[in-house]
């Protein structure tokens, strides 16, 4: 049901697990948040899952066996993203220096011979401009196209005062012959008292709107799912797939296509 994918789970020490995979949640995905004191640690392993770790705020130590990186990120509005590539049975550890909020994606993915962490920095980010007019957003790819995940695909969207994104409305549940993927959206706000709103509808009727606010994910299923940002808040989320393949290949709702095809009248005026 797509009333039943907003979760707003408290901020609390340590790693938390935000939504999961089970009966009645998501088919592919997990995520937790890990949030770290200044001094305080803690770490993180999956056998049978790979995991993209994408830090959104604090800095400190990253560590995977005898690797280690000094990672850090003032906000996710600030600075571009520091984020981890974990295989299956890969054990990870944090430590932080100043408090820290991360962000794991997890979904199955078998061991891999030769599979082995990888980490992109700010410098490494895919900056991507998408839509026009009302619709333009910034699109950071982090874990995509590259050679290290296995099913994972994993970036951040940002969307200016008023804007909105994930338009004209797209989806890919395979419903329409794109490939099956499961997708959450992970939110951050700023001012962090605003709120957007993630829309989530089908062509058989089903249809719900949530007002999200900084720190709540949102499970997207299937059917179409467009974000609008209100006029004085800036919008971010961190998005993961996962599901029948790794490619992204978005389907619009055919209603709405035709907007491409219109011109931008607020720059046409510049």
């Amino acid at each position: 049901m797509l009333s039943d994918t907003l979760y707003r789970i408290p901020r609390q020490s340590g790693l938390s697990v935000m939504q999961r995979r089970g009966p009645g949640q998501s088919r592919e995905l997990t995520s937790r948040r890990l949030l770290l004191d200044p001094g305080q640690s803690a770490g993180f392993e999956s056998p049978d899952e790979e995991t993209v770790i994408v830090l959104q705020n604090g800095a400190g130590q990253w560590s995977v066996g005898e690797r280690r990186w000094t990672v850090s990120r003032k906000d996710v509005f600030t600075e571009r993203a520091t984020a981890l590539y974990l295989p299956a049975g890969a054990v990870f550890h944090a430590t932080a220096t100043t408090r820290m909020e991360a962000i794991l994606m997890s979904t199955p993915a078998p061991p891999r011979a030769g599979a082995e962490p990888a980490l992109v920095g700010p410098a490494d980010v895919r900056v991507n401009a998408r839509g026009k007019g009302h619709y333009t957003r910034e699109v950071h790819d982090l874990f995509v196209d590259d050679p290290h995940a296995a099913r994972l695909m994993v970036g951040e969207t940002f969307n200016p005062p008023g804007n909105w994104s994930s338009y004209p409305p797209h989806k890919h549940d395979g419903a329409d012959g794109e490939p099956r993927l499961e997708e959450v959206y992970h939110f951050r706000i700023s001012p962090d008292h605003g709120f957007a709103h993630q829309s989530l509808y089908t062509t058989a009727g089903e249809c719900v709107t949530h007002q999200v606010k900084d720190g709540d994910a949102v499970l997207l299923p299937y059917g179409y799912h467009p974000v609008s940002a209100p006029p004085g808040y800036r919008v971010y989320y961190l998005w993961a797939l996962s599901g029948d393949q790794r490619r992204l290949v978005p389907y619009e709702d055919p209603q709405h296509r035709w907007i491409h095809e219109q011109p931008d009248v607020e720059h046409a005026r510049l």
